[in-house]
């Protein structure tokens, strides 16, 4: 018998060996994505207590740092982040004095997520972060530049939202 995965990799032999292939955890991509995706966050954590924020809103920072200011849909599609995640995270930020979310004065229904002055300072505190945790990554970096462009194809290809 034959069968192809999802990752079109193709199985011969019969269908009891089959399942049992698929389900060995080295033989799944998602296991060394969710490893891997924890360990380089835990790589950020040290350096993102010393700001007091977490990764999730060390990242919308570095959205904001460099789109100045964006609506709330726009942003989580950009983080891969629902509302139910994003929503709670901006308003903690916001009662710190890091952003302010105003509706869109054209169309009431859109929120609009942009900086404050205090958000700008955090900027100048983290912008060592990228380099820091680099050196604690031992990639080297054409293998890094390699499969950041394989994932970024990886999430381009899955039909999100």
């Amino acid at each position: 018998m034959e069968l192809r995965t999802g990752l079109n990799q193709k199985f011969n032999m019969d269908t009891k060996d089959i399942y049992s292939e698929c389900l060995k955890l080295d033989n799944q991509l998602c296991f060394p994505l969710y490893a891997a995706g924890r360990e380089v966050v835990s790589q950020y954590t040290p350096f993102l207590k010393e700001l007091n924020i977490t990764y999730t809103q060390y990242i919308v920072f570095m959205v904001l740092w460099e789109e100045k200011s964006i609506t709330v849909k726009d942003l989580g599609k950009r983080l891969y982040l629902d509302s139910g995640t994003l929503t709670p995270l901006l308003k903690k930020l916001e009662v710190e004095g890091y952003i302010k979310r105003n509706r869109d004065k054209s169309d009431e229904r859109v929120v609009i997520v942009s900086l404050t002055d205090l958000g700008w300072e955090l900027r100048e505190k983290a912008k060592q972060i990228p380099f820091k945790v680099g050196q604690c990554l031992k990639m080297d970096i054409e293998d890094a530049k390699k499969l950041k462009e394989l994932l970024y194809k990886f999430l381009n290809s899955l039909e999100i939202d």
